[in-house]
């Protein structure tokens, strides 16, 4: 047991889904794996491992932004072995080729400032995905028939942004989409030795203002899902 996380030792699988909402994860677990169980729900941040397709797998809520993902990750890694960490969760399309129900697959992740900034210091450090899960992903995404789009993602340390000139330069240079957990999740994965891969469903657009109606996300974000185990597998 951790300060944030009460499974015992052994309840916590090498591969890990890591959604930000705790009630995603719950979805996913009991959508996806077998004999699901609840391993936490301390501070109600749910976390359940089970089988899929024979393998062992945890899926535990993060919560929402870089500060709130280190914790679970750190504590992941270093305390319960975990070895391939995967984020899904949506993001805000930023291209205009980018769609609602699309799937973005992050090779890189830019941000103003993550909790890794301490150690970074005047170091502007270039966090990425690992390539044999990102390669697995996008053939997974590709044989589902799901449109998807690989590239950078920014991830945002806001919610409620007001520098619409940022965002204007995000587009211009290419990002994909904006999301608030993926940049520190690749720099822990780099310091740690670990794999890491964020698979993101586009469920907002920033630049039409489309949004995905509520009724859908739960068969949209299945199809990341799906991904992603896949992917951690291959």
């Amino acid at each position: 047991m951790t300060i944030h996380i009460g499974a015992l030792p052994g309840d916590i699988a090498e591969t890990v889904l890591l959604p930000g909402d705790p009630y995603r994860a719950k979805w996913a677990a009991e959508t996806f794996l077998e004999d699901a169980k609840l391993v936490n729900d301390v501070r109600g941040m749910l976390g359940y491992t089970g089988m899929w397709n024979g393998h062992y797998v945890t899926i535990q809520g993060s919560g929402m932004g870089m500060p709130s993902l280190s914790i679970y990750a750190n504590e992941l890694i270093r305390d319960y072995g975990a070895k391939t960490l995967i984020r899904i969760g949506s993001c805000g399309g930023m291209q205009p080729q980018v769609a609602v129900r699309d799937i973005v697959i992050a090779m890189t992740a830019s941000t103003i400032s993550t909790p890794s900034r301490g150690i970074f210091k005047e170091l502007n450090f270039a966090p990425c995905a690992d390539y044999a899960l990102l390669r697995a992903a996008v053939d997974a995404a590709q044989a589902k028939g799901v449109t998807t789009h690989v590239g950078g993602i920014y991830s945002s340390d806001v919610f409620y942004d007001e520098r619409p000139e940022l965002n204007e330069q995000m587009t211009r240079h290419g990002i994909l989409g904006v999301e608030m957990e993926a940049a520190e999740l690749y720099n822990l994965a780099a310091r740690h030795s670990v794999r890491a891969l964020a698979v993101l469903t586009v469920s907002d657009h920033l630049q039409t203002g489309e949004a995905l109606p509520a009724e859908d996300r739960e068969r949209s974000f299945g199809d990341m899902v799906d991904v992603a185990l896949t992917a951690a597998f291959k």
